[in-house]
């Protein structure tokens, strides 16, 4: 069952593609997948606040008035981002794995962490291949992360317009999570901060 939705609470929610959509980080893609998400960011109780695309998968973090906003929300954005890659790949039929998961997202620090997973998302998917992170950090190409506002540091000039994203209207994900630090753009999420 999926769990309850309240304006109050974000989710990070998760989805993946089939064997035959992957390849998702590529700059096609992001243009396509940023054109559906512009269209979609922003109606009818359901916000799409951040988002990190990998090869197979993307995370996102959104806000829904109730349960049934965030089921038809996902449902059109879905829908949009399978029509835009069928269109790029020459192909018809479904594009996604299965159900999207969505975990809300309860307290400050949950927020706080649910942000640096999606926006670093990437950097996790580099250390956990063995491989050494850019020397340089910077906001993944493939995420929201040049429009988010609470890099420790320098914040990135690009706009949620330029991002496809809507800003935050719940307290947790628009200020509360701030309580627990801001975020560092080198970062590796699930590992501790140092």
């Amino acid at each position: 069952p999926r769990p309850r939705v309240s304006r109050h609470v974000p989710l990070h929610v998760t989805m993946g593609v089939l064997p035959e959509a992957r390849g998702l980080r590529r700059d096609r893609v992001l243009g396509a997948l940023r054109a559906s998400f512009r269209a979609e960011r922003d109606r009818l109780g359901f916000r799409l606040v951040h988002y990190a695309i990998q090869h197979d998968h993307w995370h996102l973090l959104v806000e829904a008035d109730d349960d049934r906003a965030l089921a038809r929300g996902m449902m059109r954005l879905n829908i949009r981002c399978a029509r835009a890659l069928n269109r790029l790949a020459g192909r018809r039929g479904r594009v996604f794995r299965d159900r999207y998961f969505a975990q809300p997202l309860r307290t400050p620090k949950t927020v706080r962490n649910a942000l640096a997973y999606v926006l670093l998302n990437h950097r996790r998917h580099v250390a956990k291949a063995g491989r050494r992170p850019h020397p340089r950090p910077e906001a993944d190409f493939y995420s929201s992360g040049a429009a988010f506002d609470g890099w420790r540091g320098d914040t990135p000039p690009a706009t949620c317009d330029e991002m496809a994203v809507a800003p935050p209207r719940c307290w947790l994900l628009g200020q509360g999570w701030r309580r627990h630090g801001l975020i560092r753009l080198d970062e590796v999420p699930g590992r501790p901060a140092g």
